[in-house]
Order: C-alpha cells, then structure tokens, then sequence
C-alpha cells in the first residue's frame, strides 16, 4: 500500500492506493498546529471505517505548507514505520523545467505535470483550483514552461464579503442567469461568470503563446464546478495531483 499526501494552504488529501487502483481518498484541513499523534488518531479511525489496515509499504508528499513538514515525517516515521518521501521543485523527478530557479516550481504543480504527462504528451495546461488557482503548462517538448497564479474562487468570495459591510456570503454555485435579480444573486453571478471569463481568457492567452492548441485539464476540488462554467477547459481529473505523487513515488 502506498500512502499519498497532497499538503495544501487550507486542505490535506490523503489518498490510498494498493497497488493498482486508488482506494480511498480524505480530505483534512491543514493544521500547522496538529501534531503527529492527533493526525494519527485521525487518520486510523478513516482507514478503520472504510475497513483498511492502519498500514502502508511508503508514503509519499508534496506540501506547500513547510510548517506541517516535521509533523507529517514524525507520523510516517511512528506510526508507518518508514521514511517520508518528499517530492520538491528540486527532486530528480524527471520532468525537464524551464522556470527562475527551478527548484521554486511547487510541489504540487510539479505532481499535476507529472500526472498529465502519464495522460499524454504536451503541450497541455493544468489548471488547479485551490485556495491558490494554477495554471501549469507543458509545451509541445514535454517541457514545463511555466504558468499562471491567481487567487482561487473562494479566496476571493472570502476577501470580497469581508471588505464590505453589507454583501452575505454565498455558496459557490452558478446563478440561473447573469443578472442577478438579489444581492447574493448578483454576487453569484459575479464571482461564478467573472472566475470563469478569468480563466479562459488566461487559457486563451496561454494557448497563443503556445502556438498550437493544448490539452486542458482541470483539478483541485472546485475543478469539476469550473470545469462545466469554463468552455476552455477539456476534462476534469480529480486524481491528477495524487496520482502525479504515485509515479514519483513508484517510478523515479
């Protein structure tokens, strides 16, 4: 059993994967201030429930959260009886990078670029709803070239409803229409609609600089949303980053 471990700014996926298929998958807010023993308890009780084992072979992360690094090492090292693999910018992980300094591409963005080259060759944009929205990019040479960041939709909802005084918060949902009809229509329609013309037209810009027309494919857990807003988005794979983990894992 291999244990994958996605750290991001407010959310840890763990994933389970036996070998040949993912098995389970959790999802834990990142809390610098757990320690090992309160994640180990969290974590067993989720094994326990779907009827796993508490144990794995190895254990693989990617985390843009330094602060919950020792954390997780201590929980591999105590209760899984192995050593963390952590995959970095400056990891051998096979993927050629073009990016100031290499070694500052994340984590994350280097799992997505790993799991969409197992999908197919470039060139191929993923975009990554988090907290933080990336846009990873792989040219026609299987070359990471770089990408885009922008504040993911609810990072943005959350700045807008807590600079002003009167507008409500909203569930991310796409409206019936643009114009809103009501104040948290109108803020739906906003954040929803707006989000989604941001991110094609930095798909549409991203693909000129390309020269040739890329694979998109959206993930993170507001993908799927955006995926259906988004005409410049081609699938959705929710697996992508942890699946990105696997190989790293598994083949390098």
């Amino acid at each position: 059993m291999l244990l994958a471990i996605d750290v991001g700014n407010s959310h840890t996926v763990f994933g389970l994967h036996d070998g040949s298929r993912w098995v389970d998958t959790w999802r834990h807010r990142t809390n610098i201030e757990s320690t090992e023993d309160e994640l180990a308890a969290w974590l067993k009780s989720m094994f326990e429930i779907a009827g796993h084992p508490f144990s794995v072979d190895s254990v693989v992360c990617a985390s843009v959260v330094p602060g919950i690094d020792r954390t997780l090492k201590l929980l591999t090292k105590n209760y899984f009886h192995t050593e963390l693999k952590f995959l970095t910018g400056g990891s051998d992980h096979g993927v050629q990078v073009d990016y100031e300094p290499k070694s500052s591409v994340g984590a994350d963005r280097i799992a997505n670029a790993l799991g969409a080259l197992a999908i197919q060759n470039g060139p191929i944009i993923v975009v990554d709803f988090g907290t933080a929205t990336t846009f990873d990019v792989i040219d026609a040479n299987n070359v990471y070239t770089g990408g885009a960041i922008l504040a993911g939709p609810l990072t943005s909802l959350s700045a807008l409803v807590k600079n002003t005084a009167k507008l409500p918060a909203i569930d991310l949902k796409a409206p019936a229409s643009a114009i809103g009809k009501n104040t948290s229509h109108s803020i739906a329609s906003g954040v929803m609609f707006g989000y989604a013309g941001a991110i094609n037209e930095l798909i549409r810009r991203i693909t000129d600089e390309l020269g040739s027309k890329p694979k998109v494919i959206a993930t993170g857990g507001l993908g799927e949303i955006f995926t259906e807003l988004c005409d410049g988005i081609d699938a959705y794979n929710p697996m992508l980053t942890l699946e990105g983990l696997r190989i790293f894992a598994t083949e390098r």
